[in-house]
């Protein structure tokens, strides 16, 4: 049982640390740079840790960028404000990033660019014989537990978690993040910082912050809002894996979600 809990745990955290380091921070962000060895390693330790739930760095940056452009609007790729709930939400989500994935549909050049590619890697990342295989191998072990560990049955109800990791991270994440919780600041949308202490989504919970500091590595923004993942970027940083940019407090790289509101409703009633 122990040994099981571990494992989830693992997976939970090492996959989540891959999403808000690698995904977001450096392929959607640009927070820092780093070397294309260093860029490779973090590549597949992205497609190791998500396994089944794979996601594409290209995909989420152009999808993630789109998000910060349209935040809160009926443009936003995962606004909670304009689904019935959690489970539509991401199912457009996912049927935007399907089409971005495989270029069926129109990106402004903004967004489709500056993010690390390795074409074989996202070859087998998004097939179904690699999900498929993922997937099998989760159950063989959780299956191993239960004949030979003592674990008890009730723990494979864990297992459509991991199968699912990677958009289950983001659906907590975009949902959350803009529907509970306080503002430090006017983001001009509904961003919130859902907890004060954000252990469980290693910082990515504090969303407001982070619309109003896009390109800031540190989510954090008062003295209690502790981003568990910045101290890791710092250390990084400090052996010469990565190399940390000066952050643009104020401004956003792309629009406001506020400005292209306006232009939405102008566009509406013109």
């Amino acid at each position: 049982m122990v040994i099981i809990l571990i494992a989830f745990v693992v997976h939970w955290y090492v996959s989540l640390f891959c999403q808000t380091f690698f995904l977001h921070r450096y392929s959607a962000h640009k927070m820092f740079t780093m070397s294309k060895v260093w860029e490779r390693f973090f590549f597949f330790l992205t497609y190791l840790s998500q396994g089944s739930s794979y996601l594409s760095p290209r995909a989420y940056a152009v999808l993630h960028r789109m998000h910060h452009a349209f935040s809160d609007t009926p443009k936003d790729p995962h606004s909670p404000h304009h689904t019935k709930n959690v489970f539509t939400m991401m199912w457009k989500t996912k049927d935007l990033y399907n089409a971005v994935l495989n270029r069926v549909r129109p990106i402004e050049a903004k967004f489709d660019r500056n993010y690390p590619e390795w074409y074989a890697l996202e070859k087998i990342g998004d097939s179904w014989i690699s999900r498929v295989a993922w997937g099998t191998v989760y159950s063989l072990f959780y299956i191993f537990a239960f004949v030979y560990l003592d674990m008890h049955w009730a723990f494979f109800f864990l297992l459509p978690i991991h199968f699912l990791m990677g958009p289950i991270h983001g659906a907590i994440v975009n949902w959350s993040g803009h529907k509970y919780g306080y503002a430090n600041f006017d983001n001009h949308d509904r961003s919130k910082n859902s907890m004060f202490f954000d252990w469980l989504m290693m910082g990515e919970l504090f969303q407001n912050n982070h619309h109003k500091r896009p390109n800031a590595a540190n989510f954090g923004a008062r003295w209690f809002e502790l981003d568990p993942t910045y101290p890791v970027i710092r250390l990084l940083s400090a052996l010469g894996i990565i190399k940390m940019r000066p952050a643009k407090v104020t401004t956003n790289e792309f629009e406001t979600g506020h400005d292209r509101l306006v232009e939405h409703n102008e566009k509406m009633s013109a």
